[in-house]
């Protein structure tokens, strides 16, 4: 699933080509989504003007000058192409005033649409209970302190909660935990305050190097041009199992790079320099 590099690289390329354009056509292919989305949703944004975009966790928002937001999930495997021909798999289709052609593809269909007001952003359903945003300054050392200290599941799972911190997956919590040396199997509670005055900084630094690489490219996801991101060639412990450690001496003091898994989820770190 695209986690928050990848869906802020996404909104970034679709606000590039979108702000302050008009919708002169939307097409809604099929509904029948992760969630179905609401009937009439084509019309009531067909002729919109587009005026920004703010992204939630792994969600975004496209703010219209009808004070409606188009509320977008890309899923598991979701994409939005900018001015590609039309696709398999596309779902919605938006046409502008200058042109361009926006389409949302999602093969899986796990993805879904909204729409809302704008002002009620905050208050939908998928939103609500989301935690603070790990890039922003409502993402602190006490707060989040307080937050693991209530909690007696692993680190690595607990950083996968939307409720702790939004818009962390797989990838980056795993990159995050071998930046501030902590082990994936240490319980949220064990956190102290040292550990978080590492893991903080380390989240941030994590992602927002990823989004300067455009995201990490998977199986699914490119970018909105159909360029891949570059962050997986900067991994250094996620999907590396068995290889050698960059912090590490090698073999025999170190045997490289561990998977394991937690709540059905791939964890990689170094059993030497996270404990």
């Amino acid at each position: 699933m695209p986690e928050l590099p990848e869906v802020e690289t996404v909104m970034r390329g679709l606000a590039a080509k979108l702000q302050g354009r008009r919708l002169e056509r939307v097409v809604l292919h099929r509904a029948d989504l992760r969630f179905a989305a609401p009937a009439g949703l084509a019309q009531a944004v067909q002729g919109a003007r587009v005026e920004g975009f703010r992204r939630r966790g792994k969600y975004f928002f496209v703010r219209l000058d009808t004070g409606f937001s188009l509320l977008v999930h890309l899923g598991m495997s979701g994409r939005m192409l900018i001015d590609a021909p039309p696709a398999a798999h596309e779902h919605l289709t938006l046409l502008t005033d200058d042109g361009s052609r926006v389409g949302f593809v999602d093969p899986r269909r796990f993805g879904s649409l909204d729409l809302l007001a704008t002002e009620m952003e905050d208050t939908h359903w998928l939103i609500a209970g989301m935690g603070p945003e790990p890039l922003g300054n409502e993402f602190n050392e006490p707060d989040f302190a307080d937050a693991l200290a209530r909690r007696s599941s692993p680190i690595k799972t607990v950083l996968l909660d939307q409720s702790v911190v939004a818009g962390i997956g797989n990838i980056y919590a795993s990159e995050a935990l071998f930046r501030a040396g902590i082990s994936p199997r240490r319980l949220a509670c064990q956190v102290g305050p040292a550990w978080i005055a590492r893991l903080v900084p380390a989240i941030r630094a994590t992602l927002t190097e990823a989004i300067e690489a455009g995201g990490s490219s998977l199986r699914d996801y490119v970018q909105p041009s159909g360029e891949l991101g570059y962050f997986q060639h900067a991994w250094r412990v996620y999907d590396r199992a068995g290889q050698p450690c960059a912090s590490c001496p090698g073999a025999p003091a170190c045997a490289g790079i561990r998977r394991i898994v937690q709540s059905n989820r791939a964890s990689f770190y170094c059993p030497r320099t996270q404990r």
